[in-house]
């Protein structure tokens, strides 16, 4: 059975606080009539600093959408080499043991994929399969757990590396004034994820069962706008509702399994937003807390996308574990509206599967 090891998480060194972030949008857009709606809704959102790849005065430039690529091709290979080292580390892989390379990002673009670089710079064999995913938006981390585990079940001796790699930031458009692109731009941070599945061996949370599921007829509540100006960000204010019909597709994916999602022992979400984690809380009938990973992913680091669900993942290691046998969700959700589900167990390495 496949195990998604410790995650490595990156975020850039420089930081933008929610103080700041409600300055700039006071200063920049004084006589927009909606101007205290978006303050509110961004205050609400419970993010106090996000990283960011450049000092703010250079974000809020727009040098063009040619220049900004170049600077995520740029940034991507800069920090997304030291942060693969560390997951492959921590799950006691060589870069030569690596049978997939799934990289998902919406930020930015490459072709060839990021994949392809890596293969050549950090020692991965000529004959690693490469999925890169770049449309699924913030549900990709969790598309990408799922299709590695789908890879490893029909490999068990192979093994997965996920990178996640978000510059949200540079994604900034400074003509883009309606509430919801205000709002994202108190929302959204950058930042980098890997981790490893391995088909057989290691220490974290064995992947039982996963699922897919689209909300039939909101493929424009999330997406982007592609411009000269590069992608423009459109978000509908029903976005945040959508927790209420997702709620009884995650009990049903528990329920195939013998599982109550109302009784599980972990949960690792995506955090789109406070919205999104009161109304699981709510609609599941879970305790709050259960969501403390994403909602510190949240305060800390903002939304950073596909890499959300890697690094609250990475605080349940860093408290030590739920201990053996534990039962959990993990969960994406992203443009479409789709949500990408998995049933995990926690795997101390230590016992006998």
């Amino acid at each position: 059975m496949a195990t998604l090891c410790r995650p490595a998480v990156s975020v850039p060194e420089h930081v933008i606080t929610m103080e700041e972030t409600l300055e700039l949008a006071r200063g920049r857009h004084t006589d927009h009539p909606q101007l205290p709606l978006a303050l509110r809704l961004i205050e609400n959102t419970g993010v106090r600093t996000r990283h960011i790849v450049q000092p703010i005065e250079e974000t809020l430039r727009h040098p063009g959408f040619a220049d900004r690529n170049k600077l995520y091709e740029a940034e991507a290979k800069a920090r997304v080499p030291a942060v693969v080292q560390r997951a492959l580390d921590d799950a006691e892989l060589l870069a030569t043991e690596v049978d997939l390379l799934v990289y998902v990002s919406c930020t930015g673009f490459m072709m060839p994929s990021l994949t392809a670089w890596l293969i050549n710079e950090m020692g991965f064999d000529p004959t690693t399969r490469q999925l890169p995913i770049a449309q699924l938006g913030c549900a990709a981390g969790g598309a990408a757990v799922n299709r590695a585990h789908d890879f490893c079940t029909a490999y068990p001796d192979a093994n997965a590396l996920i990178v996640a790699c978000e510059f949200c930031s540079l994604c900034y458009q400074p003509t883009d004034i309606g509430v919801g692109s205000l709002l994202s731009n108190g929302l959204f941070g950058d930042g980098v994820a890997a981790a490893v599945v391995r088909g057989r061996g290691g220490e974290g949370v064995l992947l039982e069962r996963n699922g897919s599921y689209l909300i039939p007829k909101t493929e424009e509540w999330i997406m982007y706008d592609v411009r000269e100006t590069g992608f423009h960000f459109l978000l509908d204010k029903r976005v945040p509702g959508t927790m209420e019909p997702l709620a009884p597709v995650l009990r049903d994916l528990a329920g195939d399994q013998g599982w109550d999602a109302s009784d599980l022992d972990f949960y690792i979400v995506h955090a789109g937003g406070p919205r999104i984690l009161d109304d699981l809380s709510t609609f599941l009938r879970v305790d709050p807390h259960a969501f403390r990973f994403s909602r510190a992913t949240l305060t800390e680091y903002g939304n950073i996308a596909s890499a959300v669900v890697l690094d609250a993942l990475r605080r349940l290691f860093d408290e030590g574990g739920p201990g053996d046998r534990a039962r959990g969700l993990l969960a994406g959700f992203g443009p479409g509206i789709t949500a990408e589900m998995a049933l995990a167990r926690w795997h101390s390495g230590d016992e006998a599967r």
